[in-house]
């Protein structure tokens, strides 16, 4: 299987778990309930990973940030995160630019 810049987005979109920053450390927490984090990280900066990992650019693009995905590897709980080999790859390749591309929002598909 050959990884596309498809598959590095897809499994971006597919990380699982809650970023929040902590005020008080100055550091990034990761979690895997909202309600998990203590009082010093405030409720707006409680973030899902897969939209954690994308930076906003002026026009409406958004870039895959390594910086970011970093931080979650660092972690060593990739089957938690659900941190796939193409997002491992998209890290190492360092001599590639990051991914920017346009993002949507689509509707959940109700159950």
């Amino acid at each position: 299987m050959s990884i596309t810049s498809a598959s590095i987005c897809a499994a971006a979109d597919a990380l699982q778990g809650f970023v929040g920053f902590n005020a008080k450390t100055g550091q990034h927490l990761v979690r895997f309930s909202e309600d998990s984090f203590g009082l010093d990280v405030p409720g707006e900066s409680i973030t899902p990973i897969s939209e954690f990992v994308w930076v906003a650019l002026p026009g409406g693009v958004m870039r895959l940030s390594r910086e970011r995905l970093q931080l979650l590897a660092a972690q060593n709980i990739d089957d938690r995160l659900h941190l796939a080999e193409a997002l491992h790859v998209y890290l190492r390749r360092s001599d590639l630019p990051e991914i920017s591309a346009e993002r949507r929002v689509l509707p959940r598909a109700s159950a």
